[in-house]
């Protein structure tokens, strides 16, 4: 498997490919090894943190047919066989990102309780979360909306209420960014990140 080495040019430069099986290949072979380490980097921690054995699940981007994605990730969750129904971490990269999320996303069939619990203890979710981390409300599009109480009660309201809605908090740090050159630094913001997210993720986990 590639080693992460801190991120490039080239890396970024995947998403302009052109045809979905000549993406994907460049993704397999030069990007998801990179994503997978960083996750299994991480994962040991997690595992000590929470106490909770942590799986590594790499996007196979496996219903695609036609578009080739503009995204990527690899995500860290405590279930073997899957992420997307339960609350997990996502190291990933858009062309001009990489991102670090805490995410509960449509698929989770608690999701409106999760929402509901969050919802109700607003006050210590707000302040878990650092001012210059931010929030999205919905994985598949490339937005990072800055985090304040107001837009933390609107995403959390969308999440609860709509059913497509999401709730995904972290960060995103620009594809120019030094810090991604480096892996020491950047397996060192990520830990932080996540480490951060800790009291929201095992809130949820309780709900």
């Amino acid at each position: 498997m590639t080693t992460f080495s801190g991120f490039t040019e080239k890396d970024f430069e995947v998403f302009q490919i052109d045809g979905l099986e000549e993406r994907m290949e460049v993704l397999r072979s030069r990007v998801s090894p990179k994503l997978e380490d960083i996750a299994q980097t991480i994962a040991p921690d997690l595992a000590a943190q929470t106490g909770d054995e942590m799986f590594v699940h790499v996007a196979k981007h496996a219903r695609r047919s036609k578009n080739p994605p503009d995204d990527t990730w690899a995500a860290i969750a405590n279930n073997k066989r899957g992420y997307k129904k339960i609350p997990h971490f996502q190291v990933g990269m858009w062309e001009d990102n990489v991102f670090l999320w805490l995410a509960f996303i449509y698929e989770a069939p608690n999701k409106e309780e999760i929402a509901k619990t969050f919802l109700e203890d607003f006050d210590a979710i707000k302040q878990t979360i650092p001012d210059y981390f931010v929030l999205s409300k919905d994985h598949t599009k490339n937005e990072g909306i800055s985090f304040s109480e107001s837009t933390l009660n609107e995403t959390l309201t969308r999440f609860r209420d709509v059913k497509k809605g999401e709730f995904l908090v972290g960060r995103r740090i620009s594809s120019d960014d030094d810090i991604l050159k480096d892996k020491q630094s950047f397996i060192r913001e990520a830990k932080e990140t996540f480490e951060t997210l800790l009291p929201i993720y095992e809130k949820a986990l309780r709900t």
